[in-house]
């Protein structure tokens, strides 16, 4: 990975070591979809492209993990440091949208996501892949990343597959919705002072 750039604009970064994981991953979340992975987990580095696109989030991730047992610990700690790296980047959340839902079609597939930055994490997954495998991926990871990864950035996220046949397709429909969900929520409203709550702060 080459040197973590330093843009204008609301930026995370971090790096985190354990026993199972060495990751080092930076968001630019007023970015242009800019992306450099280097993961162990070749469809997660799929799946982050698509949000990173979509979101037009610059994401830097080398991420090296036990995959020799399986890719679980992988996609969790990149799901944290994901999680914490927009936390970071938001700051006080002063002027954001905060709330977005977003529907994305992937041929067959149909993907919703709602989200709303709200500093209280939760996160809900409704819908049922035909497949309990894309690859060598296991789809179960799909929820561990994004719960992960709306506990460490202290969302509300709410994930709906309506429908779809193809599992990889239903994947890539919720990884797109994500994103644009999260650039949609994220953006800066001129109308907006302070933060977007009546408590005064999020």
């Amino acid at each position: 990975m080459s040197e973590l750039e330093v843009k204008q604009g609301r930026n995370g970064a971090l790096s985190r070591r354990t026993n199972e994981t060495d990751i080092t991953l930076s968001l630019g979340v007023d970015g242009t979809g800019n992306v450099e992975l280097e993961t162990d987990v070749p469809f997660l580095n799929h799946m982050l492209d698509l949000f990173a696109k979509h979101g037009q989030f610059d994401l830097k991730v080398d991420a090296k993990g036990d995959v020799d047992i399986d890719d679980h610990h992988t996609v969790e700690d990149i799901g944290i440091c994901l999680g914490q790296a927009l936390r970071e980047a938001l700051g006080d959340k002063a002027g954001i949208k905060r709330y977005a839902s977003v529907f994305v079609p992937m041929d067959e597939a149909l993907a919703q996501v709602i989200i709303d930055v709200s500093n209280r994490p939760h996160f809900e997954l409704r819908g049922e892949f035909p497949s309990t495998n894309v690859g060598s991926f296991t789809v179960e990871l799909v929820h561990e990343f994004l719960w992960k990864f709306a506990l460490e950035a202290r969302v509300t996220l709410h994930v709906i597959v309506h429908y779809g046949r193809n599992t990889h397709h239903m994947v890539e429909a919720v990884f797109k919705a994500f994103g644009r969900a999260l650039d949609e929520a994220t953006s800066i409203d001129p109308r907006v002072k302070g933060v977007p709550s009546t408590k005064g702060v999020l």
